[in-house]
């Protein structure tokens, strides 16, 4: 094993992903003058956007679910001839240009995987980053890390009762339509994903039926002719009154969905993320797509359901979301609570200023611009901290001591994707707003009194 020694006297930090997190944080570092090396798994950038990634859960007919304004970095946007609601190619593309617009690659050791990150001791010691590239391992040590290896790598499958002798896939593992041909298909789960590739199905396969758990809000990709997302934020509403404008606007362009069979939620609008799809509550109206609640046990093809119900399929897919994965780091040095890190804006660590975790953020409308500000934040609070800047002590006080995510009140569903979610508002309010303050210039400190200037 090959091993770098002096990186730790220089202050270095270790920057792991080269994905949309990643990339703003390599910006905003290098902006701030903070030395760092990245480590890349894959041969470019783009993360899980670049299809042909070694962990890239994209699949061919994928674009965004939030409209290209309202997602992209304010001072990097997409270009006017990019869809409003961009296919993954273009978004590979866009932060590939992204890279080389703010000169980033040279900072990154790409096809680099990064096998284990361990303290040298206490806060400040530093680290041991492992990593593994075409030429062996290799090993250096780091005054701290950042983690941005991305939050939808590592498939979540559920345990079933029984055995299913047809085709049983995660959605991780789907890339093309092509899968359903001629094919009785069952797509189990109905946030964004599965309910984007029952209609992929619904084209491709002899049938398909969606198996939901629990009911959702769907909100159609556009409003009077205007991408959905873009039509909200003019005025500050109250929860209360927002969710009745807001459920008034849905009802009246896409209807009851319990019409076509869809469960009813049992949760207040955005106590879940919404489904932004406009076809598949269509595709159901028109009886392309039945939907079935939720499983039972398997039984050769046979599914049963939890209603007594069973149909036959040759393909099941498991549209059942992500874990947070950070395999080459213990749990126990993130803090780990329950089904997720918890740590201070879900980014600092309430008991070290040598460890990050960035983009392990989830909000309705966040975007990259919102991940931009957590990724700027984290790098001036490091840079406040070297000059001793009393706004960054104030922010290592406050990450010390008890703290709450930024959910605004909201009380979200207590599932495993929800653990990191977080209110756009209070969130981006909070993160900005130390943004404005660690950018006040330090006090100048007081001239030393003429007794000590003669000491001195």
């Amino acid at each position: 094993m090959t091993n770098t020694q002096g990186d730790i006297d220089q202050g270095r930090f270790a920057l792991i992903g080269a994905g949309p997190m990643g990339l703003a944080m390599a910006k905003v570092m290098k902006q701030q003058g903070i030395p760092f090396q990245g480590f890349e798994l894959h041969s470019d950038v783009g993360g899980l956007w670049d299809i042909d990634g070694p962990k890239s859960t994209m699949y061919d007919t994928a674009h965004l679910i939030s409209s290209k304004r309202m997602t992209e970095f304010t001072d990097f946007p997409m270009k006017d001839a990019v869809a409003e609601y961009p296919r993954h190619e273009q978004l590979k593309d866009y932060f590939r240009d992204f890279a080389d617009h703010f000169d980033l690659r040279r900072h990154y050791h790409f096809g680099a995987e990064v096998t284990a990150v361990t303290p040298l001791g206490g806060d400040g010691d530093g680290w041991q980053v492992n990593w593994t590239d075409a030429t062996g391992e290799h090993s250096a040590q780091f005054a701290g890390v950042m983690i941005a290896n991305g939050t939808l790598s590592e498939p979540n499958m559920p345990i079933f009762q029984g055995t299913f002798d047809g085709e049983l896939i995660h959605s991780s593992a789907y890339r093309s339509p092509s899968q359903f041909d001629g094919k009785r298909v069952l797509i189990i789960g109905a946030g964004n994903s599965g309910c984007d590739i029952a209609v992929d199905a619904v084209h491709h396969g002899a049938s398909c039926d969606l198996s939901m758990r629990r009911g959702y809000y769907f909100v159609p990709k556009y409003v009077f002719g205007r991408p959905a997302d873009t039509m909200g934020g003019a005025i500050k509403l109250p929860m209360w009154l927002k969710r009745k404008v807001d459920g008034m606007i849905l009802r009246w362009f896409v209807g009851d969905p319990q019409k076509y069979g869809f469960p009813k939620p049992d949760y207040a609008l955005y106590e879940s993320h919404p489904v932004v799809n406009s076809l598949v509550v269509y595709h159901a109206g028109h009886g392309d797509l039945s939907i079935r609640p939720d499983i039972d046990r398997f039984e050769g093809k046979t599914v049963h359901f939890k209603d007594g119900t069973h149909g036959d399929y040759d393909m099941i897919l498991a549209a059942t979301g992500y874990k947070l994965h950070y395999p080459f780091i213990e749990q126990s040095l993130l803090n780990w609570q329950g089904d997720a890190p918890h740590l201070f804006l879900n980014a600092l660590h309430p008991a070290r200023d040598d460890l990050f975790v960035l983009g392990m953020v989830e909000a309705s409308g966040l975007g990259w611009q919102g991940r931009h500000e957590q990724a700027e934040m984290v790098a001036r609070y490091i840079t406040g901290l070297r000059h001793r800047h009393p706004e960054a002590l104030a922010l290592q006080a406050e990450k010390s001591g008890q703290f709450n995510r930024a959910t605004g009140g909201m009380n979200y569903l207590d599932l495993p994707r929800m653990a990191y979610y977080v209110d756009k508002a209070t969130y981006r309010s909070a993160v900005t707003t130390w943004i404005k303050q660690l950018s006040k210039p330090a006090p100048a400190q007081p001239a030393a009194a003429p007794a000590q200037q003669a000491a001195q």
